[in-house]
């Protein structure tokens, strides 16, 4: 999901935005021949990820900058496990301090919240998907996290599969004139799938052979009327009020996949440090 190409490109406006002119602090106390030692560290539980993303920000600022990682993306770490040693030119290596940790914390913090809710499905086959109320620009690393946190993926971007919700509906008319609309225009390669509110908009959207159907803030009770009545002829996915408190009920009425806007826009960073 993250190519080597992408990460340099995001990392290299990063550091643009980071270092502006220089700075001016580390470039005024380091010298040239001035080395540390220093090592990666885990203050609290949580998934890894984001090692590459790491690396890269070191890799563009100096050559001389050594790394060892002890665990990979996707690994449980421990409060207090050293996950990596790091050494070289002290000037760039406190340049890259603050960047390496941003991408590295956030990721892990997304993809450590992804995990408490894929895990509070238990013992049901739902899948936990993301949404995009993402961060501009940094959709790629947001979902890459929560793909390694053991979630899977809803639309990376507005071309991929078409979503008919309620503003849509109004505009078209219907949910039967949106679909027919679509159907006729877009690729056989995309899907169709239908925001419904209501049992009986679910019946419509039947009819018009969604490839999906959304069940959006109903209670328990109607999503489970709802797959009884959808009975496997569309993907049924479950969004809104979509909580670790709640989300365990929402898989028990059967439904295929449960989006939730939580594990990234309200994922804490992980605490990770790097001490000299």
């Amino acid at each position: 999901m993250l190519s080597r190409f992408y990460i340099e490109e995001h990392v290299r406006e990063a550091l643009k935005e980071d270092i502006g002119f220089g700075d001016i602090t580390t470039e005024n106390l380091a010298g040239e021949n001035n080395y540390l030692e220093g090592f990666l560290n885990t203050r609290t539980d949580g998934v890894l990820c984001g090692v590459e993303v790491f690396k890269t920000v070191y890799d563009m600022l100096s050559k001389d900058i050594k790394i060892k990682f002890y665990f990979k993306d996707g690994d449980i770490i421990k409060k207090g496990d050293k996950l990596a040693d790091i050494s070289g030119p002290a000037k760039e290596l406190l340049m890259g301090e603050r960047l390496s940790l941003n991408y590295i914390q956030r990721m892990s913090g997304i993809a450590t919240e992804t995990a408490k809710y894929q895990d509070a499905i238990a013992p049901y086959s739902a899948k936990i998907v993301d949404t995009r109320k993402t961060t501009p620009n940094f959709r790629a690393f947001e979902k890459y996290s929560v793909k390694t946190g053991g979630g899977a993926l809803h639309r990376f971007n507005l071309s991929d599969c078409a979503m008919i919700k309620d503003n849509h509906i109004r505009l078209a008319g219907s949910i039967t004139n949106a679909v027919t609309k679509l159907r006729a225009s877009i690729s056989h390669a995309h899907k169709i799938e239908v925001e419904c509110d209501t049992l009986e908009q679910v019946k419509e959207a039947l009819e018009c052979k969604a490839d999906i159907i959304m069940l959006d803030n109903m209670s328990v009770e109607m999503m489970k009327t709802a797959c009884e009545l959808i009975a496997g002829r569309a993907i049924v996915e479950a969004s809104g009020n979509v909580h670790l408190d709640t989300v365990n009920a929402i898989a028990s009425t059967g439904v295929d996949i449960i989006s939730s806007s939580a594990i990234v826009a309200k994922a804490p960073t992980l605490d990770i440090g790097l001490d000299i």
